[in-house]
Protein backbone atom coordinates (compact mmCIF):
# COMPACT_ATOMS: atom_id res chain seq x y z
CA UNK A 1 0.00 0.00 0.00
CA UNK A 2 1.41 3.78 -0.43
CA UNK A 3 2.87 5.36 2.51
CA UNK A 4 4.27 8.98 2.84
CA UNK A 5 7.88 8.15 3.86
CA UNK A 6 9.17 9.22 0.32
CA UNK A 7 7.42 12.42 0.50
CA UNK A 8 8.47 12.51 4.26
CA UNK A 9 11.91 12.34 3.93
CA UNK A 10 12.46 15.37 0.97
CA UNK A 11 10.54 17.36 3.00
CA UNK A 12 13.43 17.22 5.77
CA UNK A 13 15.37 18.93 3.32
CA UNK A 14 13.09 21.00 1.34
CA UNK A 15 12.20 24.76 1.65
CA UNK A 16 8.48 24.23 0.14
CA UNK A 17 5.86 21.24 -1.01
CA UNK A 18 6.68 18.07 -2.88
CA UNK A 19 4.11 16.82 -5.43
CA UNK A 20 3.09 13.76 -6.69
CA UNK A 21 3.00 13.27 -10.20
CA UNK A 22 0.94 10.63 -12.57
CA UNK A 23 -1.30 10.48 -16.15
CA UNK A 24 -3.53 8.69 -17.24
CA UNK A 25 -4.27 7.29 -21.17
CA UNK A 26 -1.09 6.93 -22.67
CA UNK A 27 -2.44 3.66 -24.28
CA UNK A 28 -6.09 4.56 -25.79
CA UNK A 29 -6.54 5.00 -29.35
CA UNK A 30 -8.45 7.88 -29.00
CA UNK A 31 -8.24 10.88 -26.27
CA UNK A 32 -6.02 12.67 -24.70
CA UNK A 33 -3.32 12.28 -22.07
CA UNK A 34 -4.14 13.19 -18.68
CA UNK A 35 -1.87 14.04 -16.10
CA UNK A 36 -2.42 15.41 -12.26
CA UNK A 37 -0.24 16.51 -9.57
CA UNK A 38 -1.09 16.56 -6.45
CA UNK A 39 0.51 18.45 -2.83
CA UNK A 40 -0.45 16.42 0.40
CA UNK A 41 -0.01 17.15 3.96
CA UNK A 42 0.51 15.10 6.68
CA UNK A 43 -2.33 14.38 8.93
CA UNK A 44 -4.69 15.54 5.83
CA UNK A 45 -4.66 12.63 3.75
CA UNK A 46 -7.90 10.97 2.49
CA UNK A 47 -8.38 6.85 3.77
CA UNK A 48 -7.88 4.95 0.84
CA UNK A 49 -5.29 6.44 -1.08
CA UNK A 50 -3.95 3.58 -3.73
CA UNK A 51 -2.89 2.74 -7.23
CA UNK A 52 -6.24 4.04 -9.34
CA UNK A 53 -5.54 0.81 -11.55
CA UNK A 54 -6.27 -1.31 -8.01
CA UNK A 55 -9.48 0.32 -7.17
CA UNK A 56 -13.61 0.15 -8.33
CA UNK A 57 -14.83 3.50 -10.47
CA UNK A 58 -16.78 4.17 -7.89
CA UNK A 59 -13.94 4.09 -5.33
CA UNK A 60 -12.22 6.18 -7.45
CA UNK A 61 -14.57 8.86 -7.83
CA UNK A 62 -15.46 8.82 -3.72
CA UNK A 63 -11.84 9.78 -3.22
CA UNK A 64 -12.01 12.31 -6.26
CA UNK A 65 -13.66 15.15 -4.09
CA UNK A 66 -11.66 13.87 -1.05
CA UNK A 67 -8.53 14.92 -2.69
CA UNK A 68 -9.53 18.18 -4.38
CA UNK A 69 -10.71 19.39 -0.71
CA UNK A 70 -7.64 17.86 1.43
CA UNK A 71 -4.86 18.30 -0.74
CA UNK A 72 -2.52 21.54 -0.25
CA UNK A 73 -2.81 22.07 -4.56
CA UNK A 74 -3.74 19.75 -7.10
CA UNK A 75 -2.56 20.81 -11.02
CA UNK A 76 -4.11 19.04 -13.87
CA UNK A 77 -2.60 19.40 -17.57
CA UNK A 78 -3.49 17.53 -20.48
CA UNK A 79 -1.62 17.11 -24.23
CA UNK A 80 -4.27 17.01 -26.98
CA UNK A 81 -4.16 14.27 -29.67
CA UNK A 82 -2.60 16.87 -32.40
CA UNK A 83 -0.08 17.38 -29.54
CA UNK A 84 0.26 13.37 -29.35
CA UNK A 85 0.68 12.67 -32.90
CA UNK A 86 2.57 15.52 -33.39
CA UNK A 87 5.36 14.77 -30.79
CA UNK A 88 4.81 11.16 -30.04
CA UNK A 89 3.58 9.92 -26.83
CA UNK A 90 6.25 9.57 -24.59
CA UNK A 91 6.72 13.11 -25.01
CA UNK A 92 3.08 13.98 -24.83
CA UNK A 93 3.15 12.65 -21.51
CA UNK A 94 5.90 14.59 -20.26
CA UNK A 95 4.22 17.73 -21.54
CA UNK A 96 1.07 17.07 -20.08
CA UNK A 97 2.72 15.93 -16.39
CA UNK A 98 4.48 19.73 -16.99
CA UNK A 99 1.73 21.57 -17.67
CA UNK A 100 0.04 19.74 -14.45
CA UNK A 101 2.75 20.55 -12.37
CA UNK A 102 2.55 23.81 -13.25
CA UNK A 103 -1.37 24.41 -12.68
CA UNK A 104 -0.14 23.66 -9.29
CA UNK A 105 -1.76 27.16 -6.93
CA UNK A 106 1.15 26.55 -4.65
CA UNK A 107 4.70 25.79 -6.21
CA UNK A 108 5.82 22.85 -5.64
CA UNK A 109 9.89 22.34 -4.79
CA UNK A 110 10.45 18.78 -5.80
CA UNK A 111 8.32 16.30 -7.53
CA UNK A 112 7.74 12.79 -7.16
CA UNK A 113 6.53 11.17 -10.76
CA UNK A 114 5.77 7.64 -11.44
CA UNK A 115 7.41 5.73 -13.65
CA UNK A 116 11.28 5.58 -14.38
CA UNK A 117 11.50 8.25 -17.15
CA UNK A 118 11.86 11.93 -15.82
CA UNK A 119 10.32 14.52 -17.48
CA UNK A 120 11.25 18.35 -17.69
CA UNK A 121 9.35 20.41 -15.17
CA UNK A 122 9.07 23.60 -12.99
CA UNK A 123 10.76 22.02 -10.46
CA UNK A 124 13.40 18.93 -9.61
CA UNK A 125 12.05 15.46 -9.78
CA UNK A 126 12.97 11.74 -9.30
CA UNK A 127 10.95 8.93 -10.47
CA UNK A 128 9.60 5.46 -8.50
CA UNK A 129 9.03 2.97 -10.41
CA UNK A 130 5.16 1.52 -9.88
CA UNK A 131 5.10 5.03 -7.63
CA UNK A 132 1.45 5.02 -7.53
CA UNK A 133 1.42 2.12 -5.44
CA UNK A 134 4.47 3.28 -3.11
CA UNK A 135 3.83 6.91 -2.94
CA UNK A 136 0.59 8.33 -1.45
CA UNK A 137 1.24 11.81 -3.03
CA UNK A 138 1.23 9.58 -6.66
CA UNK A 139 -1.50 7.55 -5.69
CA UNK A 140 -3.81 10.34 -5.25
CA UNK A 141 -2.40 11.90 -8.34
CA UNK A 142 -3.10 8.53 -10.28
CA UNK A 143 -6.94 9.28 -9.13
CA UNK A 144 -7.47 12.65 -10.44
CA UNK A 145 -5.68 11.92 -13.60
CA UNK A 146 -7.96 8.99 -13.92
CA UNK A 147 -11.46 10.37 -12.92
CA UNK A 148 -10.55 13.50 -14.93
CA UNK A 149 -9.47 11.62 -18.28
CA UNK A 150 -12.29 8.72 -17.58
CA UNK A 151 -15.34 11.98 -17.37
CA UNK A 152 -13.93 13.72 -20.20
CA UNK A 153 -14.44 10.43 -22.40
CA UNK A 154 -17.69 10.18 -21.57
CA UNK A 155 -18.63 13.45 -22.46
CA UNK A 156 -17.16 12.14 -25.97
CA UNK A 157 -18.92 9.23 -25.99
CA UNK A 158 -22.06 11.45 -26.13
CA UNK A 159 -21.15 12.93 -29.25
CA UNK A 160 -19.41 10.01 -31.09
CA UNK A 161 -21.67 7.05 -29.27
CA UNK A 162 -20.46 4.48 -31.80
CA UNK A 163 -17.26 3.41 -30.15
CA UNK A 164 -18.62 3.03 -26.55
CA UNK A 165 -16.15 5.17 -24.96
CA UNK A 166 -18.29 5.29 -21.76
CA UNK A 167 -16.79 1.90 -21.20
CA UNK A 168 -13.67 1.43 -22.91
CA UNK A 169 -12.27 5.30 -22.43
CA UNK A 170 -10.66 4.97 -25.69
CA UNK A 171 -8.66 1.90 -25.39
CA UNK A 172 -8.55 -0.43 -28.41
CA UNK A 173 -11.36 -2.98 -27.09
CA UNK A 174 -13.32 -4.92 -30.02
CA UNK A 175 -16.16 -2.78 -29.58
CA UNK A 176 -14.05 -0.38 -30.00
CA UNK A 177 -12.45 -1.55 -33.09
CA UNK A 178 -15.96 -3.28 -34.25
CA UNK A 179 -17.19 1.25 -33.79
CA UNK A 180 -13.97 2.23 -35.91
CA UNK A 181 -14.85 -0.45 -38.62
CA UNK A 182 -18.40 0.73 -39.00
CA UNK A 183 -18.30 4.82 -38.44
CA UNK A 184 -14.31 5.30 -39.55
CA UNK A 185 -12.01 7.97 -37.54
CA UNK A 186 -12.94 10.63 -35.85
CA UNK A 187 -10.77 13.75 -34.47
CA UNK A 188 -10.61 12.47 -30.98
CA UNK A 189 -8.26 9.21 -32.69
CA UNK A 190 -4.66 9.42 -32.22
CA UNK A 191 -3.86 8.82 -36.16
CA UNK A 192 -0.01 8.31 -35.10
CA UNK A 193 -0.84 4.72 -32.93
CA UNK A 194 -0.58 1.70 -35.53
CA UNK A 195 -4.39 0.29 -35.13
CA UNK A 196 -5.63 3.93 -36.30
CA UNK A 197 -2.85 4.25 -38.68
CA UNK A 198 -3.66 1.26 -40.49
CA UNK A 199 -6.82 1.87 -41.28
CA UNK A 200 -5.63 5.28 -43.12
CA UNK A 201 -3.49 3.66 -45.10
CA UNK A 202 -6.06 0.86 -46.10
CA UNK A 203 -8.78 3.53 -46.84
CA UNK A 204 -6.31 5.73 -48.69
CA UNK A 205 -7.69 8.75 -46.57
Amino acid sequence: MPHFIHESRLLKTLDGPVCGVDEAGRGPLAGPVVAAAVILQKGRIPKGLNDSKQLSEGAREALFPQIMEMAVGVGVGEASVDEIDLLNIRQATHLAMSRAVGALAVPAAFALVDGNDAPALPCKCDTLVDGDGISLSIAAASIIAKVTRDRLMVRLHGDHPGYNWIRNKGYGTAEHMAGLKQHGITVHHRRSFAPIRNLLTDHNI
